[in-house]
């Protein structure tokens, strides 16, 4: 019962990480694989922790992809789209040493900078206004986060309800 309250609160300490920036998802994985290896032929099993490293995967692809894929959306060119992946990580890097909320403010204004600088790069023929592929590398920025809240959401479902399932058939 202990670890499986353990399990618990690192899951929703993880969720709550999340939304700040933080690495929230790979906690949860962290957690979910901890509790494997503590159970041993428990209800999480090895199905479970590859269904979860898979959406901790998916997840973390999925959030640096969209920042670039709404930069184009908004008339950007390739390059400005590459500029925000990469803005959005130096900016989550960077913004690590604010407390809290310091890597989710650098990571959207990482996104907006890399990709406002990578546009203004591109020959004026053939770019976009460069504050509005930086304005849709931002809202991408703000979509990919709460798409990360939705994967970890699932997590917290996936394994909970694994945990559960394994409770009450042993206590049954």
């Amino acid at each position: 019962m202990i670890a499986l309250t353990l399990l618990a609160v690192a899951l929703v300490v993880g969720l709550l990480l999340v939304p700040l920036g933080l690495p929230g998802l790979w906690v949860m994985l962290a957690a979910t694989c901890g509790y494997w290896l503590a159970v041993p032929g428990g209800s999480v099993g090895v199905l479970t922790v590859i269904v979860v490293a898979t959406l901790v995967i998916a997840a973390e692809v999925v959030e640096f992809a969209v920042a670039g894929r709404y930069a184009r959306q908004y008339g950007g060119s390739r390059r400005a789209s590459w500029g925000a992946i990469l803005g959005g990580l130096v900016g989550a890097v960077v913004g690590v040493p604010v407390p809290v909320v310091g890597s989710m403010v650098g990571a959207f204004a990482g996104a907006f900078g890399g990709a406002l600088v990578a546009e203004l790069t591109v020959p004026r023929e053939r770019r976009g206004v460069p504050v509005q592929v930086a304005k849709g590398a931002l809202i991408g920025r703000v979509v990919a986060a709460a798409l990360k809240v939705g994967f970890g959401v699932a997590i917290l479902f996936l394994v909970g309800a694994a945990g559960l399932v394994g409770r009450m058939a042993a206590s049954g």
